[in-house]
């Protein structure tokens, strides 16, 4: 009988794991804790044994794909059943990393179940196992047809019927007369049409679609599956989390909500609208040094009137760290190392309208560490009870202010929540995938510096790779559009501008 088929990490943390008996989580934590501890270093096995089960397992990568059997299960099947586990994975995660498996933890638990039922394998291949979660309804797809059919009927017909009233009125204006249905609304023929374009106005302003009925079905309580609808059992099973103390998150994180904010275009856009956005890849030693810092920005220009499409963008470029510049092959390169200047090599052609044009990019690639934007000194030191970890963050460039900063540090598994000291800003413990986040709203030159200590068991090197995650309105690289001009009469423009420098990539190892 296969007990459990689990992701886990070399050593030993559970990443995702899929109970096919009742079990307990402490034991399954236990069960994959004892895993490495039990493997011979310089033997290949694809099995171990304790006392009471086995360990089945594959490395992948940095991972293992661990199947927990009873002792007494026919190990020839239980291989099979890991080679398919093992094929299952890349189907649903683009990388085989501790990050990728736990956003698509769900996925790979429902696929999970369609291998093994009540610790048994099903008959069932990779091809099977796609079809089956995703649940294509082809009953769905017709209904769903049916019912835009139907609304762009109910449309159609309201507009039908606007312009008839429209038209009753004109004629009922014309001849001198009260519109016909609207004599209670006023005396006067004119307080009739009055009333009745404010009727026809407000039918034909508010075009919104009728939600057709749903089709005729027999009353009585349903049992069928109903697709994509989110079940009541999804919201009692994450309430029951929340009451357990466990920090639920959302699938897409906040990090793309907070880049979604900040690369959402300004209320006050105008005809002439750019973009400027900068990305950091940085990775540092945890005793210090730059192992490698890239950058790269871009400037994407977007005209949506067809008057202000043959224009040229001034640059001011106050760079002082060496950044590699590269314009668009259709822009006038001779134009922009002379004047700094961004325009078309053909003055007479525009630029595409609403359509977003990259003009201009840059890159930046540096391992010197004055370029560092934020440095964090991450300091674990044993004590007799586990560990005192001190972390410090410091602003380096203090022209920049950082948004929404947080700072995520692993914590070892199965030991609990951390004891926090003193700490500038706010945290949060995510028990579920062992991790603490230091969340910080404001990094600027008046809050430059900031620490945070706790205790926890462990050992020093539990606690790296940090990471670090942040945005801002501010470019690193200092290069703006200070003036836009026409091409002919070098008349100056209207325009509008965002900017937004986010992260890629950001540890400490």
């Amino acid at each position: 009988v296969l007990l459990a088929a689990a992701v886990c990490t070399k050593a030993g943390k559970a990443i995702v794991s899929r109970q096919f008996v009742e079990m307990t989580r402490t034991r399954i934590e236990g069960l994959l804790a004892a895993f490495p501890k039990l493997m011979n270093t310089g033997k290949q096995h694809t099995f171990v044994e304790t006392e009471s089960v086995r360990y089945v397992y594959q490395p992948m990568e940095k991972l293992y794909m661990v199947l927990i059997t009873t002792k007494n299960s026919n190990i020839l099947e239980d291989l099979e059943t890991l080679r398919l586990f093992s094929r299952v994975i890349p189907e649903y995660c683009r990388a085989l990393e501790e990050n990728e498996i736990s956003e698509h933890c769900f996925d790979l638990i429902f696929a999970f179940d369609e291998i093994v039922a009540l610790g048994y394998r099903e008959n069932v291949n990779l091809a099977q196992i796609r079809t089956f979660t995703e649940m294509d309804s082809h009953e769905e797809k017709v209904f769903r047809a049916v019912r835009e059919t139907q609304e762009r009927e109910a449309k159609a017909e309201m507009r039908r019927k606007a312009k008839e009233l429209q038209q009753a009125r004109r004629d009922a204006e014309r001849q001198g007369k009260k519109a016909p249905g609207f004599g209670g609304f006023g005396s006067s023929a004119a307080a009739g049409g009055t009333a009745a374009a404010m009727i026809t106005e407000t039918i034909i302003e508010t075009e919104k679609p009728k939600v057709a009925p749903a089709p005729a079905r027999p009353s009585g309580p349903s049992k069928a599956l109903k697709l994509g609808a989110k079940g009541k059992e999804v919201d009692n099973f994450v309430d029951k989390l929340k009451s357990e103390g466990e920090n639920i998150m959302a699938s897409v994180g906040k990090r793309s909500t907070e880049a979604a904010k900040v690369l959402a275009p300004p209320v006050n856009v105008e005809s002439v609208h750019m973009k400027i956005e900068e990305k950091i890849s940085l990775t540092c030693g945890r005793d210090g040094g730059l192992h490698g810092m890239e950058l790269h920005g871009m400037i994407t220009l977007r005209v949506s009137e067809e008057k202000f499409a043959r224009i040229r963008l001034h640059v001011e470029n106050d760079d002082k760290r060496g950044v590699q510049l590269q314009t668009h092959p259709n822009v006038d390169k001779k134009l922009f190392t002379a004047e700094s200047q961004i325009g078309l090599k053909n003055p007479e052609k525009s630029f595409p309208i609403n359509s977003d044009v990259g003009v201009l990019k840059w890159r930046l690639q540096t391992t010197e560490e004055s370029f560092i934007p934020l440095t964090i000194n991450c300091w674990p030191s044993e004590s007799g009870n586990g560990c005192d970890v001190n972390i410090e963050y410091e602003l380096q460039e203090e022209s920049l202010e950082l948004n929404d900063v947080v700072i995520t540090i692993p914590l070892p598994s199965g030991v609990g929540a951390p004891v926090i000291g003193e700490i500038d800003g706010e945290y949060r413990h995510d028990g579920r995938r062992n991790l603490l986040e230091w969340c910080l709203p404001v990094i600027d030159a008046k809050t430059r510096s900031g620490s945070l200590e706790f205790s926890i068991p462990g050992q020093p090197g539990d606690f790296f790779p940090v990471q670090v995650s942040f945005f801002s309105k501010k470019s690193y690289c200092n290069i703006q559009v200070t003036k836009v001009t026409q091409v002919d009469g070098n008349s100056p423009v209207r325009f509008s501008t965002e900017t937004a420098f986010l992260v890629d990539k950001y540890e400490i190892l």
